[in-house]
């Protein structure tokens, strides 16, 4: 089991900056991924950036070029960096762990933190 604890959420003005951090309570090297998905109010949850355990990234077409998502291994910690930020970006921001062995696969979440943009 892995937990997750995020922080860095907060308002903040169109074009601007906000850093998003998430510790987990195991090395993330033994996660084969993690990542950051967002839910807007009415909106599906989606996948905004994810980091594998060999350090590939890959980001949703909306954000690329304006989030960039990097990892802390001693500090078991994986940012989300985010810049240029849009009022479609608000959204409650959440923190993920997938892990696989064999056929089996597992899914953690952080608690949420609320990003808002204003315009």
């Amino acid at each position: 089991q892995v937990q997750l604890v995020e922080s860095g959420g907060g308002l903040v003005q169109a074009g601007g900056s906000l850093r998003l951090s998430c510790v987990a309570s195991k090395s993330i090297l033994s996660i084969n991924s993690m990542g950051w998905y967002r839910q807007a109010p009415g909106k599906l949850r989606e996948l905004v950036a994810v980091i594998t355990s060999g350090g590939s990234t890959n980001y949703a077409d909306s954000v690329k070029g304006r989030f960039t998502i990097s990892r802390e291994i001693a500090k078991n910690t994986v940012n989300l960096q985010m810049n240029s930020l849009k009022s479609e970006d608000t959204a409650v921001y959440y923190c993920n762990a997938h892990i696989r062995v064999i056929l089996q696969q597992w899914d953690y979440w952080g608690q949420g933190t609320q990003v808002s943009v204003s315009s």
